[in-house]
């Protein structure tokens, strides 16, 4: 996936340059699905992909400008591979704004849409601020060991950074299957030691989609019907004024 590849020029750094971006060492790495582990090396399970995504908040999404939005910071096949990258990014609560972490399986797009996603769903946790580093390592570490026990159904994991909270979700691809969904809620409360009254929500992608679509009606009928509000109280106030005037010398 040529996409995929990491460039001379990227790692991510504390001040978020160009979405994150800043200078690294001059080696560009091969897409994962040509790479080759080396014989010391220790092999994944599957080749993974890791994404970045940075959204200026307030602005309406649409999965076209999310599609231009998300970039491939490279893709992996093996731990030692693993650490390299997770080693040259900024933890997760050093992120600021509306950003976004997403490690997926290798030719996997981290959008709803994709074809591994559109059936699947996603469980959800809401974290108060200052977890989000722990818990996001504890999360891909236990994706990458294969910890959830559940086959292929998990495509990938999201970090999400908010300005009053941070999010955490791991995507499976078939929302329908109650027994695998249960068993990934139940290995992520594990994984991330999370209390006993934690509430975690399953969303499916699909109910994802809707949502924004309302959301992006809304807001579309909203910049239609507030100028033209406008425009009939303009119309009724200056109405107003001439039946005044009428009145007044007729």
């Amino acid at each position: 996936m040529n996409d995929c590849r990491l460039k001379n020029d990227i790692a991510l750094d504390h001040e978020g340059n160009e979405d994150g971006v800043v200078q690294k060492d001059n080696e560009e790495e091969k897409p994962a699905d040509k790479q080759v582990v080396a014989p010391e090396e220790h092999p994944l399970q599957y080749h993974y992909s890791l994404w970045f995504s940075r959204r200026t908040p307030g602005r309406q999404a649409s999965s076209q400008n999310y599609e231009q939005n998300i970039k491939c910071i490279g893709s992996f096949a093996s731990v030692e591979h693993f650490w390299r990258y997770y080693s040259h990014i900024v933890r997760p609560s050093d992120l600021t704004g509306h950003s976004d972490f997403h490690l997926f399986k290798e030719g996997i797009k981290p959008m709803w849409e994709d074809e591994a996603n559109k059936n699947g769903g996603k469980w959800i946790v809401r974290l108060r601020k200052g977890l989000a580093s722990r818990c996001w390592e504890n999360l891909i570490l236990a994706m990458l060991g294969e910890q959830f026990m559940v086959g292929e159904e998990i495509c990938g994991a999201v970090v999400s950074i908010r300005f009053q909270e941070d999010i955490i979700s791991i995507w499976n691809k078939t929302a329908s299957d109650h027994a695998t969904t249960s068993r990934i809620r139940d290995t992520l409360r594990r994984v991330l030691n999370l209390p006993p009254n934690t509430v975690m929500e399953y969303k499916t992608h699909t109910d994802s989609i809707k949502s924004v679509t309302f959301m992006a009606l809304t807001f579309r009928l909203q910049a239609f019907t507030f100028p033209g509000l406008l425009y009939i109280h303009i119309y009724i106030f200056f109405f107003c004024i001439c039946l005044f005037y009428f009145c007044l010398f007729c």
